[in-house]
Order: C-alpha cells, then structure tokens, then sequence
C-alpha cells in the first residue's frame, strides 16, 4: 500500500519533528493537558505492603505498551499515605509513563485501576478532553519523543526522566478527527506488525529446538542410525549404539587434574591483575580481554586448580548452567569465578566433543534434575564430576564434531536470519509511528486492507 503525504508542510521548529502538516500545532506536551489535573509523579514513600489498601503502579509492573497485566500482583500502601497524594489517583482513560530508570513505558487507565495510584517512577497525564488519549499515547511511544528524552536524562547507573523534561516534551497535534484516525491507524497496524513479531519469535525458538535436538541426538546415537543399539542404564542417555562406552565425567579428565571451580572470593576489581572468567562471559561467550574482570596475583594464585592453560573445557554452573566452550590459547593463564569449572580431558575425550555434549538436551535434563538454590540456580561441583556421558572411540567423536559444527552453523545462520527479520519489521513498527505522529503521511480517509502497512513515506 502507498502511503500518501499531506499537500503543504511548515518547519515545527524542532529538529527531531522535523517538518509537519502546515494545519497542525507544535506544543509542549504540559499545553495538550487539562488544567486542573497538571503532569505529575505519585507516591515517594509508599511504605510496607497492606492487604486492601491502594494499589500504585511502579515502572517494574508495566509493560512497554500494554500496561499492567497482573492487576492482581500490584503492591498497596495504606490510604493515609494515599491521602496526601490525591493529585495522582488515577482516572479512566488518562495516561501513565514511565520516569524511572526504565523510561518510555506507556498506558492507558482502564476502569479497573480507577482510585489506584503511582510511585516517584511513574507519571500522570491526564489528556484535555478535547484531545484524544490514544493518540497521545502512541506520540508518547514515538521515537521523537525518546530523542528528546535522551538528550535531557543524566546519570551513567540510574538514567531517570524528571517531571520537566516530561512535561516540555515537544508533540505534534493534528485535530481532533485526525488524532482519532491516527490512533486507529497505529493500534491496528501495530497489531498485525506485533503479530508478525510473534510467529517470527515462534520460529527461532523451533529453530534453537531442532538444533539441540540434532545435537542431543548425534551424541547420544552417533552418525549411523543402523549402529546396534544398547541401553545406556542412565535414565537421560537411553539407548546409545552398542560400542560406546558409559563413563562418569570424572573418569575421562587428565590423569592428575580434577573438576574444580574457580575464584570464590575475587576481591574488588583491579585495573591490573590476573583477569578471570565468570558466568556473565560464558552466557554471552565473550572472552576478549577487555570484557574480563580482574582480580589479584595474590588472590589467583591461591587457585591453581582452575588457572586455564588452553584446550580444556569450561562450564557454567552457577546461573548460566549448561554454557560450555572449548579454551582458547590466548586464554592461558587467565582464571575463573566460583560460578566457572574448569574440565581438562584425558586420551579418550576430546575437548570438543564434550562441549558438544554439555549442550545437548540429554545433559539439559541432567542439570534439571541436580539444581540447587533458590534465589538462583546452580550445580555443585560434585553433580559435574557424576555426569555420566556416552563416550565413542575417538574417531567417531572427531566425525560428530565435524558433522554437528557444520549443521549447527547452518541453524544458526537461519536463527540470524530470523534476528534480521525481526529486527526490521519493529524498525519499520517504529518509524511508521513516528510518520503517524508527525503528520509524514496522510491517514485521512485511508482505505483498511487486512496486510500490515510497513511502508513508510520518507520525510
């Protein structure tokens, strides 16, 4: 579909607006508000929680456009701290957005929260009633709007938008007709953009799916499906072929070597010093010395068991259980974190067949079963060195490696393709927003079609 402009344009005076139908005004956000309900934050100190009392909305309970999904789960505070905030006791149909570290969330008070009340990270805005609410909400989840916002939050940790900046935000308004057909515009084209977004989703999770079962099963069952087959004795390993070998990890390390965790207590972090891996580098696989923290010569040195020399195999155990990768040399002599095993193998076990096993499914369940902790999950030390695995001879193992390294990039390209795609329509999602909100294209007397609108008319 063809997205047409309006015929005349003026300049809005605002650069991140840029021009704008020659009809529409270009206000602060504070001028488009009923007077007697200005933009404002909640309560600061909310106290404990009280069965019965007011519910108040904090950012953590909004999600970025639908609002509050658990009505239920909202905290309350008591109605004599209620009391001295009546200036933000929400009302149906006004706006609430988000001011706390994570800005920008937008929603819109439905019946059921009317009475109900926010915190100092949450704001008001209560829409004039010759304004359309909707529309305002989508010029609120607009980029403009965050350009703005970007430009005047502060702080490296906690980037909060204060109440000034909220309130001077710069928006377009068109009349009062055409905020109501740019809202409908946007929450149905959203709509069909959001659901193609979700089958996208739908399809790297099958994706990531088949590809642990293709690992799971080359090494559980091997390369050739008519190997006989016998029964592993372990409940996660099933039936594996008959010439393989079931073997305790702590069986096939280097003669000499143990299953160890790494560094309990690093110390605060040196400028210099032995850097050392810690699950945070073994979920995102990043390895590069910049990314490491650092800890003393004294302190690592205390730790020689888990000092890397390249070529072994180190597994996450605590937090990101399961995440393994094979040691680069560039890595020798660097350590790990209590949350960190290090796996040197012996003869029989390459090191990248193992990784290859770490990942599949088999063991997945195998770490299910042995958890521990409740605040967070983890493995012990001792449930890695009792891992039973299915060993081939080596030069099966070497075969499988190849064959999985091939099919598994072959997986991840597609997921990466997925990625792309997906990357681009909430590219497109966001820009057709801010085309909406600042007149880049006529909606006026649009005709509906049930395919999504993803092109946009360039300013």
């Amino acid at each position: 579909m063809s997205l047409s402009r309006y015929d005349s344009y003026k300049d809005s005076g605002v650069e991140v607006l840029g021009n704008v139908p020659r009809h529409w005004r270009v206000v602060s956000l504070k001028r488009i508000v009923d007077p007697s309900f200005p933009i404002t934050y909640g309560v600061v100190q909310c106290g404990p929680h009280v069965v019965g009392g007011i519910p108040y909305i904090r950012p953590t309970d909004m999600c970025d456009e639908v609002g509050v999904i658990n009505e239920q789960a909202l905290l309350r505070t008591s109605e004599e701290i209620v009391s001295s905030y009546a200036r933000s006791a929400l009302q149906v149909g006004e706006l609430v957005c988000s001011i706390g570290p994570s800005f920008g969330k937008v929603m819109i008070v439905p019946p059921s929260l009317v009475g109900a009340n926010l915190t100092q990270g949450t704001a008001r805005i209560a829409v004039a009633k010759e304004h359309v609410s909707r529309f305002f909400f989508w010029v609120l989840r607009s980029m403009p709007s965050f350009h703005q916002w970007e430009s005047s939050v502060g702080g490296a940790t906690f980037r909060a938008l204060n109440l000034g900046p909220l309130s001077e935000t710069i928006v377009c308004v068109p009349n009062f007709d055409e905020q109501i057909a740019i809202a409908a515009f946007l929450d149905r084209e959203t709509s069909k953009i959001d659901e193609l977004v979700e089958e996208q989703r739908q399809l790297a999770e099958l994706l990531k799916e088949k590809r642990q079962a293709l690992i799971s099963h080359a090494v559980t069952k091997g390369l050739n499906p008519s190997a006989p087959m016998k029964d592993s004795g372990v409940e996660w390993l099933r039936e594996v072929p008959e010439h393989w070998e079931i073997k305790r990890l702590k069986k096939v390390i280097q003669e000499g070597s143990s299953i160890s965790y790494g560094i309990v207590q690093p110390g605060e972090p040196q400028e210099a010093g032995v850097p050392f891996i810690q699950t945070t580098n073994m979920t995102s696989g990043a390895f590069e010395l910049e990314s490491l923290q650092r800890t003393t010569q004294e302190i690592a040195s205390a730790y020689p068991r888990s000092q890397l020399r390249g070529g072994e195999v180190i597994l996450g155990i605590r937090a990101s259980i399961g995440a393994a990768h094979v040691v680069s040399p560039a890595l020798a002599g660097m350590n790990l974190s209590r949350g960190v095993a290090r796996i040197a193998c012996g003869s029989s076990l390459l090191s990248t067949f193992l990784v290859k096993c770490l990942r599949g499914q088999s063991v997945e369940q195998y770490w299910q079963l042995s958890k521990q902790g409740s605040t967070f999950n983890e493995v012990s030390i001792d449930t890695v060195r009792e891992l039973a695995i299915a060993v081939p001879p080596l030069n099966e193992q070497q075969d499988i490696v190849t064959y999985l390294e091939s099919e598994v990039a072959r997986f991840d390209n597609l997921i990466s393709e997925v990625k792309r795609a997906t990357g681009l329509l909430r590219e497109r999602r966001a820009a057709l927003i801010s085309a909406a909100v600042t007149g880049k294209i006529d909606l006026r007397g649009l005709e509906v079609t049930d395919e999504p609108v993803l092109d946009v008319v360039a300013a």
